[in-house]
């Protein structure tokens, strides 16, 4: 992908030091290339989770083949503690259906709960029909917030 067509998606927890998931990126619409791209804050969360469940389908697609490993990927297995090449399907684990339209509701809903927060190059977006600017290079963070014990 191209670094001026696309935005970038991170995930980071309130408290935390490290992300929640590595950053990735995430190709804005065609007319965007040329410049800046308008939409609301909802279009945007849909568009990442419709993303992510596709992503997620794909990688459970692939961890249906049987891969052979290189010696690298062994070693690197070792050292964080499993060794994993993948062909899970026929051994027991089901594959998941996700279904996007109803993931996307649910990051919707946890949106207007306050489970989370939405920045757009660093600036707090709070209303999900807020009309927000996404420029090539744009970087959109997912904060994750942390229900205080007792509370």
């Amino acid at each position: 992908m191209e670094a001026n067509s696309t935005i970038t998606v991170e995930g980071k927890q309130f408290g935390h030091g490290r992300a929640l998931f590595p950053a990735w990126e995430m190709s804005l619409p065609p007319a965007a290339s040329a410049g800046d791209t308008r939409t609301t804050l909802r279009d945007l969360i849909a568009n990442v989770v419709r993303s992510e469940v596709s992503a997620f389908g794909e990688r459970q697609e692939q961890r249906q083949f049987l891969q052979a490993l290189t010696s690298e990927e062994i070693q690197a297995g070792i050292a964080k503690g499993k060794i994993d090449m993948g062909g899970r399907g026929a051994d027991g684990f089901a594959r998941q259906e996700v279904d996007a339209e109803q993931s996307v509701g649910a990051a919707l809903q946890a949106f207007e709960d306050g489970l989370y927060f939405v920045f757009v190059d660093d600036t707090q977006k709070e209303k999900l029909d807020e009309t927000i600017v996404l420029r090539p290079g744009s970087r959109v963070t997912f904060l994750r917030l942390v229900a205080l014990a007792g509370g």
